[in-house]
């Protein structure tokens, strides 16, 4: 495709070279991934990319680069060597990135059912949900785009290693061309607050938008609430056709003045168009009745928790908005696979129990403990930490929950990234210290789960939070290989 047919309508400016010259070869922010043929868009302050990447990105055989107007002008060594390369400088590479790059896979977006979920909490339990009705119900092919990576059904797409949960455009548009061309009917992606901001999921043309919650998390990115809450609400700001909002969050209860498009509700505690009432929960999972346009649902999911209610309406909410049956759809919520790192259960041989869940911010923690409580026969023994080079004011605030739902409470490393990982447990002791719960200290997090497996008699739950299904940590700037799940089931073995 030309380029020039790809930046059709878009605000640009030829700085050097022919805009008919072809694209042949993808789109990229990462120099090192081009190759001969390659559009290299140069973001500002892209960690693989940018600016100062332009002349390696011609070197590996980039026929056009994209520069942004707030970035410097070319190098005069660049403009020398540039020979028949296209130079076109655009006011935001970030959007136009979106534009070009969904233009050269052919507006994948719109050959697809498509549903963006997005909130604090919830993002990765509503996909599977979405998911798992689906395929439960008519056998539907689903792809999922997230936290634990994408894939269509259960065959992972291989990807370049990557930490985020919502891709860049050029990545996440190649996705969706290849859930396209593998005859996917519906898409269901984690929208996160960094991936709206730098509309990684524009052009995507999003049929529902899910609104789960917004509670403290990202400040480290977003500097205030505010700003956070901004991020998240661009997905009801044209990005999507059709709204699905939270009426139980303050948030997600005043969508409707903003979303351009319908807006649907659910909740348990509001009037909503899809409602929960007569919740009863077990460890094993929890039934409620589900009501619509005045008819009543007999429902069950096989997850505690009355957070997991309001994913499990959200979730059915969406895909009959898209057209789905209904009865069908609840009937599926009984059958549908644990959602792994999500409350994920482990019976041990002597008599307790571990829980592994994603809970890293003060209301996922607060929320899955209580749900813990509600239901525990003993004791509940609380693994987490918080991660580096992240919101530090959450810190505090998490040891207090922790130790005021909990009975013991071992405090560990999660991902440090770039801080000392005693230095963040430092942070953290000052909230379980005001709640005179016990602790203890492993910045190892393999002994801290070892330890509070030792500690846990008959009928304790030990719950490990933080990082649900993630299979490393990322310690610096590596990815070290670790599951907290897999740790759990190699340390019992070990016990005999």
């Amino acid at each position: 495709m030309k380029l020039r047919e790809l930046l059709a309508g878009h605000d640009h400016e030829v700085l050097l070279g022919d805009p008919d010259t072809r694209i042949s070869a993808g789109v990229c922010f990462d120099a090192h991934r081009v190759s001969p043929g390659s559009l290299f868009i140069a973001v500002p302050g892209h960690r693989e990319g940018g600016p100062e990447s332009v002349g390696s990105a011609l070197a590996r055989g980039a026929v056009a680069v994209l520069v942004d107007r707030a970035a410097p002008d070319l190098p005069a060594a660049v403009r020398a060597s540039a020979g028949d390369v296209c130079v076109v400088r655009v006011p935001d590479t970030r959007v136009a990135a979106a534009v070009v790059a969904s233009r050269y896979h052919g507006e994948p977006g719109q050959d697809m059912d498509m549903v963006a979920v997005t909130g604090t909490n919830g993002k990765t339990s509503v996909s599977y949900m979405v998911e798992s009705v689906l395929r439960i119900a008519e056998g539907a092919k689903v792809g999922v785009i997230g936290t634990s990576g994408s894939r269509i059904g259960d065959e992972l797409i291989p990807m370049p290693r990557s930490v985020l949960t919502t891709p860049e455009s050029p990545d996440f548009q190649y996705l969706l061309g290849h859930m396209r061309d593998h005859e996917v009917g519906t898409v269901v992606l984690e929208a996160t607050s960094m991936g709206l901001l730098h509309h990684r999921v524009d052009r995507a043309f999003i049929d529902v938008g899910i609104f789960t919650n917004l509670t403290q998390d990202h400040l480290d990115d977003h500097g205030t609430m505010e700003n956070y809450r901004d991020a998240k609400l661009r997905l009801f700001q044209g990005l999507c056709r059709l709204a699905v909002v939270n009426a139980d969050d303050s948030v997600g209860a005043g969508i409707g003045r903003i979303m351009p498009g319908p807006v649907t509700t659910y909740g348990i505690d509001a009037e909503a168009d899809y409602r929960a009432t007569d919740l009863s929960m077990s460890a094993f999972g929890t039934r409620f009745t589900l009501h619509h346009a005045g008819s009543k649902y007999p429902a069950a999911i096989p997850v505690p928790g009355r957070f997991s209610v309001a994913n499990a309406l959200a979730a059915v909410a969406a895909c009959h908005l898209l057209g789905h049956d209904l009865a069908g759809l609840v009937a599926a919520l009984h059958r549908m696979p644990p959602v792994p790192g999500r409350l994920e259960r482990f019976e041990t041989p002597h008599g307790s129990s571990v829980i592994v869940d994603y809970a890293h911010s003060p209301d996922s923690l607060d929320k899955v403990l209580s749900a813990i409580r509600d239901f525990a026969p003993g004791r509940v023994i609380t693994v987490f930490g918080c991660g580096g080079d992240r919101d530090t004011t959450k810190r505090a605030q998490m040891g207090e929950i922790a130790g005021t739902h909990s009975d013991l409470c071992v405090l560990t490393s999660d991902n440090p990234r770039n801080e000392d990982p005693e230095a963040i447990m430092d942070q953290i002791t000052p909230g379980l210290v005001a709640t005179a719960t016990r602790f203890e200290r492993f910045a190892d997090r393999r002994r801290a789960i070892a330890f509070a497996l030792s500690a846990a008699g008959p009928d304790d739950i030990v719950l490990v939070a933080g990082k649900g299904s993630e299979p490393y940590q990322i310690v610096g700037e590596q990815l070290i290989p670790f599951s907290d799940m897999a740790t759990v089931r190699e340390l019992v073995a070990a016990q005999g």
